[in-house]
């Protein structure tokens, strides 16, 4: 009996063919078809950038002669639409050259007409095969990576076993994310290990702070730009969002993006495209979104400053950061992380800190949270002369509780009655105590807010220092 052929595989990689011939684009087709491949034509450089922005291809090829362009020229356009996207292009022998630099522009291989099947299939496999290894060692890394953010996350609280937790249920998911914490609680930290542990480890991971940028900037760093869109604009941007493609954008202080950016961030959630500043086209992006703020989004809604469908849109999924002075039990484990990552990394011999110090740091309220704590170790291992860390080391860093601590500790964080202080308290309580004994730069790394927001808070309170002109 005559044995019975077995059937192709059926493969998941996606080719788009770019052809204008009809009989030789059918075979090709069909070609890559029989050999289980998804397979989609386009007659048009134009046609197939259209068909590339709105579909996940693995792999382009192209002729090199068509309509309204050639393959070469198509090279840059798709590279800008997809930057990791193998191309193949086709041509004879009497347009080597021009095969030669589609090389240069990032082809990945040619294939010469008329070619022969199985050549043909040679140079189709060897370039899906070359992107597939790429893709499993960024697994690797992204695996690695994974470990790598495991041991960042450093607490054993409830606290932030919740949020390590949760983060592990919603990495693999491709929903929308938003943060919420105090300052310096490690909200980025968060969104990174999020990423890190997501099917999207190997792209990338881009950050944007929006209340550093101005409204007018802003825009145009997330959305892209075309040349001549504005005055300055010399050059065409992609802008962040379509940076982070493949990736995730992290969108940190969401509460501080303006109105009319809130509608357009708001559209490229919902239609998942993008259209520069000044430009008619529009891109098709896959991102996933991770937002966070220190805000409280409800209030801002019912105060007009924020809109309701964008905080459903980013609110998916919600993680709250807790402060640190809720997680009193991890203070000395993130207290010794940060030595030993100091020490390392000034080559000193630092490795423990003293019983005195380690009861202080747990009764200390950290109203700049984790970011305080990071600060105060780095500035104590610069000026420690010994192996380990006391409170003399940290004097001239913190409020008198460092050198008292137990009750005055407590009292920094408490009112005469014993009810804990507000964070805004508290910071005022402190400013006024230190504000003649540190300057300015030292409170505000005392509270771990900036300069800015020291000086305004001041003014608001209405606290000067003495002898001062304010």
């Amino acid at each position: 009996m005559a044995a019975v052929p077995q059937a192709k595989p059926v493969r998941r990689e996606r080719i788009l063919v770019i052809d204008d011939d009809p009989g030789l684009a059918e075979v090709i087709v069909m070609l890559l078809a029989g050999e289980g491949y998804r397979v989609e034509h386009a007659a048009t450089v134009r046609a197939g950038l259209a068909q590339i922005a709105a579909t996940e291809f693995d792999l382009v090829i192209t002729d090199l002669k068509l309509p309204d362009g050639t393959g070469v020229d198509a090279i840059r356009p798709i590279k800008e639409i997809r930057r990791d996207l193998p191309i193949i292009l086709m041509t004879s022998y009497s347009s080597m050259e021009s095969a030669i630099g589609a090389l240069r522009n990032g082809a990945v291989d040619y294939i010469i007409k008329p070619f022969d099947n199985e050549n043909f299939l040679h140079a189709t496999e060897r370039a899906l095969a070359e992107r597939r290894v790429l893709r499993e060692n960024a697994i690797l890394k992204r695996n690695l990576n994974k470990v790598k953010a495991e041991l960042e996350i450093i607490g054993e609280s409830e606290g932030i076993k919740r949020v390590t937790a949760m983060m592990r249920k919603v990495a693999p998911a491709d929903a929308s994310v938003l943060i919420r914490g105090e300052s310096g609680t490690g909200k980025e930290l968060v969104a990174v290990g999020i990423h890190i542990a997501s099917p999207r480890g190997d792209g990338p991971f881009v950050p944007i702070n929006c209340g550093a940028i101005p409204a007018e900037l802003l825009e145009s760093e997330l959305f892209g730009h075309v040349k001549g869109a504005f005055t300055g604009a010399t050059h065409t941007t992609e802008g962040l969002i379509r940076e982070a493609h493949g990736g995730t954008l992290f969108l940190d202080e969401i509460s501080e993006l303006a109105p009319g950016l809130q509608v357009k961030l708001l559209r490229v959630l919902q239609d998942r495209e993008v259209r520069p500043v000044g430009g008619k086209q529009a891109f098709k992006v896959d991102v996933r979104f991770i937002a966070a703020t220190n805000k409280d989004l409800k209030q801002a809604m019912a105060d007009g400053r924020f809109r309701e469908d964008l905080f459903y849109r980013l609110n998916v999924i919600n993680i709250e950061v807790p402060p640190l002075r809720e997680r009193a039990g991890d203070v000395r484990l993130l207290a010794q992380h940060f030595i030993d990552r100091h020490s390392r990394r000034m080559g000193k011999r630092i490795h423990a800190l003293s019983h005195d110090l380690g009861e202080f740091l747990t009764q200390y309220a950290w109203p700049g949270n984790v970011r305080e704590l990071d600060n105060l170790i780095e500035r104590a291992v610069i000026l420690a002369d010994a192996e380990v860390l006391t409170s003399n080391d940290m004097a001239e860093m913190l409020p008198a509780a460092a050198r008292q601590p137990g009750a005055h500790a407590l009292h920094a964080a408490s009112d005469e009655r014993g009810r804990p202080l507000s964070v805004e308290d508290y910071m005022r309580e402190t400013v006024e105590r230190y504000q003649d004994r540190y300057s300015e730069i030292e409170l505000a790394t005392m509270l771990g807010i900036g300069r800015k927001a020291l000086w305004m808070r001041r003014r608001q309170w209405g606290l000067k220092r003495s002898g001062r002109k304010e």
